[in-house]
């Protein structure tokens, strides 16, 4: 079975899951409501790169695109 490549078509197929670990990495530290975290990070500049297939950020895991994105907090 080959692998599809990943294109911005497809890339939202690997965004929940980045992204709810990344949120819960922010609610656990924070102490904030899971919500609140996940609007944090929808506006954040990591998001807006992860979203976009040219960044290659989603290829990156949870743990580092959450070091990215503590760094622009």
């Amino acid at each position: 079975m080959m692998i599809p490549e990943i294109t911005n078509d497809n890339l939202y197929l690997l965004l929940p899951g980045k992204v709810s670990a990344v949120a819960a990495f922010y609610a656990d530290e924070f102490g904030c409501a899971p919500i609140d975290a996940l609007r944090a990070f929808y506006h954040s500049d990591t998001f807006k790169n992860l979203e976009r297939e040219d960044s290659k950020y989603w290829h990156y895991g949870p743990v580092a695109l959450y070091q990215e994105f503590k760094e622009g907090l």
